[in-house]
């Protein structure tokens, strides 16, 4: 899987749009009502954050109000089925996760049709992993946990949020790539399993750089690999897993923003150069960088389907299943 981040002023020509179009203000996008953003998860989530740094700008841009709407639930199947049967006029519109690309092989049916039911916009922005440990850890970098991890199959622990869960692909593909057997603890959400984490009741977890940064700067976690291509700005000084020996794990949380399938071309472009001006504003860049993450650079709609090729992979070879 191949990722790479671009600057603000390099997002307009990933979309092959320009950031403001001259006709963006010539008519009104769906006939001047509000545009709403239906997050797929509740109100201070990762995908919430990214869905109130960018209707303001967007707003701006189209010229009428942008609405965030919170409809959490069923791993962000709930949202999507709302956008996949709304009008096709560019007035509702999906922010989701990286979840989107795993719930077709996670879920044996869906109530839509993932590949024909929207029309990707833009993958705003990625976010990696970090690896961190229970500070007692015997294990002081990945070198160490792969030690342990061989000399004892199945007895290194790592925590997740859930079966199905970014944490939980993170440490399967993992397995897979560094050739290991450990053994998945899945939590109901990210704060108990990394609160277990740093009581030491297990001793892993790939959790989300931004969630888990203030733990790590105080000590309470101990870093060892970050999962993105390059080392992260918020922790420079920790190394990439390539680094550490485990070639090919490059795993990243991302929003994507997805349209009803049949959206009119003008409703489309409008849409892009708004997506495309609200992520090159400076204090937008300034709160993804903060979070450890930059804006995503390539075509939405062909990393969106590389990503479900990968973790439908994954989910296969491990028997992976939702609750």
């Amino acid at each position: 899987m191949s990722t790479s981040f671009i600057t603000r002023r390099q997002f307009a020509g990933a979309c092959a749009l320009p950031l403001v179009l001259p006709a963006a203000r010539s008519a009104e996008l769906a006939g001047g009502k509000p545009v709403t953003l239906v997050v797929s998860y509740a109100a201070g989530g990762g995908a919430d954050v990214m869905a109130r740094l960018i209707s303001p700008r967007m707003a701006a841009t189209l010229g009428q109000s942008v609405i965030v709407d919170n409809r959490p639930g069923a791993g962000g199947t709930i949202a999507a089925s709302f956008v996949a049967r709304a009008a096709p006029d560019g007035a509702t519109l999906l922010l989701d996760a990286s979840s989107f690309a795993v719930n077709p092989a996670l879920y044996a049916k869906l109530p839509y049709d993932p590949d024909t039911a929207f029309t990707p916009l833009a993958v705003l922005a990625q976010f990696p992993n970090v690896l961190v440990c229970t500070p007692g850890f015997e294990a002081r970098n990945v070198a160490d946990v792969l030690r342990i991890a061989r000399a004892r199959p199945g007895s290194l622990a790592y925590a997740s949020s859930g079966n199905g869960s970014a944490q939980h692909l993170a440490g399967a593909l993992f397995e897979q790539l560094a050739k290991v057997q450990m053994t998945h603890v899945p939590y109901r959400g990210g704060g108990p399993a990394m609160n277990d984490v740093m009581g030491g009741q297990v001793p892993l977890f790939f959790a989300n750089v931004a969630s888990s940064l203030g733990h790590i700067r105080s000590g309470r976690l101990r870093p060892l690999a970050v999962t993105s291509a390059l080392r992260c700005r918020s922790l420079p000084e920790v190394p990439t897993m390539a680094e550490a020996g485990v070639k090919g794990h490059e795993v990243l949380e991302w929003n994507p923003v997805l349209a009803p399938a049949g959206v009119p071309a003008p409703a489309r472009a409008k849409l892009v150069a708004a997506l495309g001006s609200a992520m090159s504003d400076p204090e937008v860049l300034g709160r993804v960088r903060e979070l450890g993450g930059d804006v995503f650079a390539g075509n939405p709609a062909s990393f969106i389907k590389a990503q479900q090729q990968l973790w439908g992979r994954v989910i296969r070879e491990k028997g992976i299943a939702r609750e």
